[in-house]
């Protein structure tokens, strides 16, 4: 389906005294991954909140293979996995600048009305610039 990566620098801020990144710091980084990849379909959580839709996280899996460091530059690979519908699913690869799989993930979000907190569709107009 339809992919998108992006790129973070660790700071040293998101690391522990081991010198490895906390795994608190993981949720940021799909956070920014995706919505570096809705961008790319001319959209934004803001957008999609102006028209009255939330995206709460439902799910947030994590694999973790090996330690991210300070100051490595992570690709976070997005991937949609399946057209979204009331939900909407991703699945993540982080690397490392040597192409080395540090994480995988896997995120579940929920299209939530804004003022009922009850589930709805996506937007079509999502579902537009997806299949654009």
């Amino acid at each position: 389906m339809k992919t998108h990566s992006t790129n973070i620098r660790v700071r040293y801020a998101e690391t522990d005294q081991m010198g490895v990144v906390h795994h608190g710091n993981y949720a940021l980084y799909l956070e920014l991954a995706r919505c570096e990849w809705l961008e790319q379909f001319g959209t934004s959580y803001k957008s999609i909140e102006e028209s009255g839709v939330m995206l709460p996280v439902y799910e947030m899996n994590f694999k973790f293979k090996r330690p991210a460091k300070f100051d490595d530059i992570l690709r976070v690979k997005t991937t949609l996995v399946r057209q979204p519908s009331f939900k909407i699913e991703f699945n993540y690869e982080i690397y490392n600048q040597h192409q080395e799989l540090l994480t995988t993930a896997h995120t579940i979000l929920v299209f939530v009305d804004i003022n009922s907190r009850k589930p709805v569709k996506c937007p079509a107009y999502i579902l537009k610039k997806l299949n654009a």
